[in-house]
């Protein structure tokens, strides 16, 4: 069952997190927020490795971060998923997608699941965007394609909210939730929004 996310409120501080970076393309073994202090925008994206809708927008995805790192955009993937019930987003695997895909930015481990809990992040993929002070200014959807629908895959809800953050342009508060898998918690560990 295909989740959207919680579209938390626009304004609101990046929180902090400092968690072990397993994209080995990427010569940091830990990876914080303060990590990205030199960027003027910083874009935290919650995927996976086996999520059909992560795997559907990610050559895009990838493309789009070659593209906007170059101008002045930080990104961190981040997968919060429990290894235990979905192996295949196991750290080990995290890495081996890294490297056959040639991602672009470091790829995190949410081990004890609370830096999801604190983005409120629901579904894979989850995008939040936040300003040079850290502050969110887009949380929402890659574009309106998914696995089952005959829309092209180009990011544009996301592309223009970049586009309109680094050209110092206002960002309309009207944006469409993400929607994708839903972060696989450990058991007894759901926050109380995963069931809003």
């Amino acid at each position: 069952m295909a989740h959207i996310s919680t579209m938390e409120k626009l304004g609101l501080n990046a929180p902090k997190f400092d968690l072990e970076n397993f994209n080995t393309r990427i010569n940091k073994k830990f990876v914080s927020l303060d990590s990205f202090d030199e960027y003027p925008a910083l874009l935290v994206a919650f995927i996976c490795n086996h999520c059909p809708y992560v795997v559907h927008i990610r050559d895009s995805f990838i493309s789009f971060v070659s593209e906007f790192n170059n101008k002045g955009l930080g990104v961190v993937a981040i997968s919060s998923n429990d290894i235990e019930t979905y192996p295949e987003d196991s750290p080990n695997k995290m890495t081996e997608d890294s490297l056959k895909y040639s991602y672009p930015f470091p790829y995190l481990f949410d081990e004890g699941q609370g830096i999801a809990k604190a983005y409120r992040a629901a579904c894979t993929p989850d995008f939040f965007l936040y300003d040079k002070n850290r502050t969110l200014v887009y949380r929402g959807q890659y574009d309106s394609s998914r696995p089952k629908n005959s829309e092209p895959v180009t990011g544009i809800d996301l592309r223009e909210a970049t586009n309109k953050l680094i050209k110092g342009s206002k960002i309309s508060s009207e944006q469409k939730p993400s929607m994708g898998c839903n972060i696989k918690w450990k058991k007894g560990n759901e926050p109380d929004y995963f069931y809003i």
